[in-house]
């Protein structure tokens, strides 16, 4: 992972963001979108995937992140990164694939949501939502029948 100033304010945001939350197997949050930015070879796309998450599952708004100082293309990725409500979840993908860094950051974060070495005792629910990430990231690598 890249250094900068802009990724340390990306990081502290990130951890105040997620803190109290969890993932499906009980670990603290952070260590997800944290995991996902070290993947990352720039820094745009080490702060997006730091805060990949921020503006779809906290209180913080594409706006706040601008008045924190992001730049335009960080908080251009981010919007594409967040899934509305009511957007089917493969057109949502299709979306993505508009901007580079949101497609890199992306793909990081589906590779990791498919480790199912993070969870003890995955369901079939769980599978299911491996098959949806399967096509997506089929999607994001220019593979969609």
């Amino acid at each position: 992972m890249i250094y900068t100033p802009e990724t340390k304010k990306a990081i502290r945001l990130m951890f105040e963001a997620h803190k109290e939350q969890t993932d499906k197997s009980g670990v603290p949050y952070v260590f997800h979108p944290f995991h996902v930015a070290e993947q990352m070879d720039d820094e745009n796309s080490t702060v997006v995937a730091l805060l990949h998450d921020v503006v779809e599952d906290t209180d913080f708004t594409p706006d706040d992140l601008r008045e924190m100082g992001f730049s335009e293309e960080v908080c251009a990725a981010l919007d594409l990164l967040t899934h509305r409500e009511g957007v089917p979840y493969l057109d949502y993908v299709r979306e993505i694939k508009a901007n580079a860094v949101a497609v890199k950051v992306k793909l990081a974060d589906l590779a990791h949501n498919s480790d199912l070495s993070r969870m003890e005792h995955p369901s079939d629910k769980d599978l299911r939502r491996i098959e949806k990430y399967r096509a997506a990231m089929k999607i994001l690598h220019g593979e969609e029948d």
